[in-house]
């Protein structure tokens, strides 16, 4: 939410903003943490054991969050 502001107040300034990207749509392997973190807008059922997890993607809050940023294109936080 903090970084949307701060964009906003950017564009504010003049700024032309091309694109913004969130860090990732779903959970990811991280090369520091690996599955331990859980980054993404949807939770993915895994587990480190590979027979383990049914690989389903469930939407997080945020996910709902980001969603209806967009929808307003911003002037909801």
């Amino acid at each position: 939410k903090a970084h949307i502001e701060e964009l906003k107040k950017a564009c504010d300034d003049g700024c032309q903003v091309l694109a913004y990207c969130t860090w990732s749509y779903t959970d990811l392997l991280s090369w520091l943490n690996g599955y331990q973190k859980r980054y993404g807008f949807v939770y993915v059922d895994r587990e480190e054991d590979e027979n383990s997890g049914t690989l389903n993607r469930i939407p997080k809050d945020s996910y709902y969050w980001y969603q209806k940023v967009i929808k307003t294109n911003g002037e909801e936080l």
